[in-house]
């Protein structure tokens, strides 16, 4: 237990220093959150027919909550994150096409050109930087791993991979799974959401999307997420057992 809270120390305050010079004053009209997105190749690729092999968590994208398409005229330049690329065809893989940069051109062109309207994501460089070195500290791979939850034939509470992220990082993830039918006696983990502040520290993430709360635009990405389909992405149910997928399974079909 000791070990364990010492961990999260640690963490915290990796995460504060490495961050703290970051401090965003937001304007009025800008995004309110950011939200660090990671998948599950195993579950993703069950999906879309594709072929990991990735077994570790990798990132699908950091979104303003506010916003998209938001420069059309800013295109995607590989040149400006050059440096990068080694990091980002590891931590941000293309699971589709793994030698194209289509995705991160998608990516930045969504949700980069909005989250451009802060300073400190004011160009490519600094966007994608910013979302590999979020991903780095956050580690979600490793704390899953260190609190026993991991890819397995067997199914989880939901409750205890939501208690191990909430308890470690202080703040409720969103946790979303795929559905494989209306009856189904499990669902399948896919994907989980680290929310944050402007200034980058650690938010509570809103566990469900609200008509309210979204714009007519934003359904575009919320159709691409899958989120109104029922074999996409959707917020996990608490009450029904989580499929956690290993690498090689043969057992996701819809």
């Amino acid at each position: 237990m000791r070990s364990e809270m010492r961990l999260r120390s640690l963490f915290l305050l990796s995460l504060a220093a490495a961050l703290s010079s970051a401090f965003v004053i937001s304007p009025p009209h800008m995004w309110t959150k950011l939200i660090l997105t990671h998948h599950w190749p195993t579950t993703f690729c069950s999906m879309e027919h594709c072929h990991p092999n990735i077994s570790y968590w990798t990132l699908h994208g950091l979104w303003p909550d506010k916003g998209i398409l938001c420069n059309s005229s800013w295109h995607f330049d590989p040149s400006e994150i050059e440096d990068l690329l080694p990091d980002m065809e590891k931590s941000w893989p293309d699971l589709l096409n793994p030698a194209s940069v289509e995705f991160w051109k998608y990516e930045w062109h969504k949700h980069g050109t909005c989250a451009a309207k802060a300073a400190t994501l004011n160009s490519q460089h600094k966007y994608f930087s910013k979302a590999l070195e979020l991903y780095h500290k956050v580690d979600l791979d490793s704390i899953l791993k260190k609190f026993d939850i991991i890819p397995s034939d067997k199914y989880y509470k939901f409750s205890q991979i939501e208690g191990v992220i909430e308890n470690f990082y202080g703040v409720k993830p969103k946790i979303q799974c795929v559905h494989p039918s209306k009856n189904a006696d499990f669902q399948i983990l896919g994907q989980i959401e680290i929310c944050f502040h402007p200034d980058f520290t650690l938010l509570d993430c809103e566990k469900e999307f609200t008509l309210e709360t979204i714009s007519k635009a934003d359904w575009d990405i919320l159709n691409l997420m899958g989120v109104d389909k029922p074999s996409g992405f959707s917020v996990c149910d608490h009450d029904t057992p989580v499929y956690y997928p290993p690498l090689h399974t043969t057992t996701l079909t819809y």
